[in-house]
């Protein structure tokens, strides 16, 4: 096999396995949809897993070590900056924390079925290329389809239909379009998450359909 082929295909396997840990990140909020746990139990448990990026992360940065398994998590534009896994765990910890379920849960899940979605039919690009728009409809279909179980139960046909609506756009533009600031990467890890839980939750809180906040676990902080 050519060097140049074995360097793609390998490059493609690894991409694919980042691709299923990010998937796997899904079973976080199903420990609370499956009522595994109270969606104040689930805060900690994010918050734990936050903990545990931001060790990861330090010992990356700024102690310098390279275990394997960064090479497995990180890509090469995020060699100097906090990797996509670290700012996947600190949206989500973010969304938990501050958003009521019915806007946390859908928001957690565009990014842990919707994005690996959409990376598998973008294949490889440059940071801040566009996605194809075959690719965004995917991807709004997806996060169109993990929020209406839970919006529309929580906020009636109306507003729920059009709360998720409102956060799937959101997810896709945040997932279709990755900026370059000073030269760094807006990664998507961290916007998906938060649009996507703004925008719902603006609607929300519009109609006063259903409530958008719910900061329980921070009480339990102080």
């Amino acid at each position: 096999m050519p060097v140049a082929t074995l360097a793609e295909d390998l490059a493609a396997r690894r991409e694919l396995k980042r691709r299923l840990v990010h998937a796997s990140g899904t079973g976080l909020p199903l420990l609370y949809v499956l009522d595994l746990v109270t969606w104040r139990q689930f805060g900690f448990v994010m918050l734990a897993c936050s903990a545990v990026a931001a060790a990861l992360e330090f010992v990356r940065l700024a102690v310098g070590l390279e275990w394997a398994i960064y090479d497995e998590l990180t890509r090469p534009y995020e060699q100097e900056n906090v990797a996509g896994y670290g700012l996947y765990m600190f949206s989500i910890t973010a969304v938990v924390l501050v958003f009521a379920p019915q806007v946390a849960v859908p928001a957690t899940l565009m990014l842990t079925i919707g994005d690996p979605v959409s990376g598998l039919l973008s294949g490889s690009r440059e940071a801040g290329e566009p996605k194809r728009p075959r690719t965004l409809a995917a991807m709004f279909l997806v996060c169109l389809a993990v929020s209406v179980p839970f919006l529309v139960p929580a906020a009636g046909p109306a507003a729920g239909v059009v709360a998720a609506v409102a956060a799937a756009a959101a997810a896709t533009l945040a997932d279709g379009f990755t900026p370059v600031i000073s030269g760094y990467v807006v990664d998507d890890n961290a916007s998906i998450p938060l649009v996507a839980a703004v925008a719902g939750g603006a609607v929300l809180a519009a109609t006063g359909a259903a409530p958008v906040f719910d900061v329980g676990v921070v009480p339990a902080l102080a």
